[in-house]
């Protein structure tokens, strides 16, 4: 049996740009529906990074998505590079005037959920999108399925594709669920969770002859950690002895705080662009849209960076029949999003250490370190690119 919806706004996809987008086109009077394939309780306990541009926390507290953000979020007004075993700390306000708040994404979804369901959002968990028809027509429609094999077609005025790297949307953008500019680097990241106190008040970034490694926080009894290592590395195959000796040797100067280690993963690293970012009534958001390497912090605050452009263009284009912030979008949306695009491959570069790399080359990296951190003009374009470019609109 096919059940037919029919709403102003489709949203493909429950993750921080799909609920976002759902809560400001809320405050404006436009409804929509929103659908995930996962559960409320994946969606919430899956957990990930978090560290939030100043521009992100501006608009997750000043619309009211989000109070915790700045009573339960840790603010950081820095971070360490450190390398030649000496740490070089980068200082965020004295540079910039900006911070950037330590909040974890399934935290920022968790406040997200909350105020969307309080404000009567058509939410649904457990629902498929398979495709997107009719982009170039003033109805676009999502086909989906929900859990128990029935079919949802959802009509809409306009249809966002948030539905991650995976989305199902793309197609009816790019022609293709790959399309786009694509880069994938020679290594990953080992991470783990364990239980223990913060070895450090903020991040730091280590760049080590054993490679690279990133000690970070969780909370004020949970630290996140991550090392370089290959990318078809087993996450079992370390014990936790092994994988505290690897993590110290990366960050010598440093006493790490040790405890259990409850999860371990190996996160790949990939960059992407969609060729298209719309196409007619149907537009990409996020992870959809394009991912980065998760060296420079940018995930979650480019997708936000999105749908502030977005969220101005659907007012205008369904609230006053204004199409001029549409067509200009993806033109728009793309400069930031190759910036960031450029900055996470600057830090990912910067702070690796390639399987091919030469003595030459390891010499050169260090000398460009300290050409960032010896010059002011150097410190201040990270602590720019870091804690976020001015949001548009």
């Amino acid at each position: 049996m096919t059940t037919t919806l029919r709403t102003r706004v489709a949203i493909i996809g429950a993750g921080p740009a799909g609920l976002l987008l759902s809560h400001l086109l809320g405050a404006a009077g436009i409804d929509s529906v929103v659908i995930d394939q996962r559960s409320r309780a994946d969606i919430e306990s899956t957990i990930r990074a978090g560290i939030l541009e100043h521009g992100t926390v501006q608009v997750l507290h000043d619309s009211g998505a989000s109070d915790r953000v700045l009573s339960v979020g840790n603010r950081h007004d820095g971070i360490e590079l450190r390398f030649d075993d000496e740490g070089h700390r980068i200082d965020f306000p004295s540079l910039t005037g900006r911070s950037v708040w330590l909040y974890p994404q399934h935290e920022v979804l968790k406040d997200l959920i909350a105020a969307r369901l309080a404000a009567g959002q058509d939410l649904r968990f457990g629902v498929t999108a398979l495709r997107v028809e009719g982009a170039e027509t003033p109805q676009p429609r999502v086909i989906t399925t929900d859990s128990e094999g029935g079919v949802l077609e959802i009509d809409a005025e306009f249809v966002v594709g948030a539905d991650g790297s995976r989305s199902a949307a793309r197609a009816a953008v790019t022609g293709s669920s790959t399309g786009g500019y694509f880069r994938e680097y020679p290594f990953a990241w080992f991470g783990i969770l364990c239980e223990a106190p913060p070895s450090s008040d903020e991040l730091i970034y280590s760049n080590s002859p054993n490679g690279f490694a990133l000690i970070s926080q969780r909370s004020a009894t949970v630290q996140r950690m991550y090392f370089q290592c290959d990318p078809e590395t087993d996450p079992e195959a370390f014990t936790e002895q092994q994988l505290w000796h690897e993590l110290q040797a990366r960050v010598p100067g440093t006493t790490l705080h040790e405890g259990p280690i409850f999860q371990r993963d190996v996160l790949r690293f990939r960059s992407f662009v969609a060729h298209e970012l719309r196409r007619g009534r149907v537009a990409l958001v996020g992870d959809a849209a394009h991912t980065v390497p998760p060296t420079g912090a940018k995930g979650m605050n480019l997708a936000v960076a999105d749908v502030v452009l977005l969220d101005r263009a659907l007012r205008a284009l369904l609230l006053e029949g204004d199409e001029r912030p549409l067509d200009s979008y993806a033109e728009t949306a793309l400069r930031r999003i190759w910036k960031a695009q450029h900055f996470s491959w600057w830090m990912t570069s910067m702070l690796h250490v390639t399987p091919e790399a030469t003595d030459f080359d390891r010499r050169r990296q260090v000398g460009e370190l300290r050409s960032v951190v010896e010059s002011e003009a150097g410190r201040t374009y990270l602590a720019e690119a870091y804690t976020g470019w001015p949001l548009e609109g």
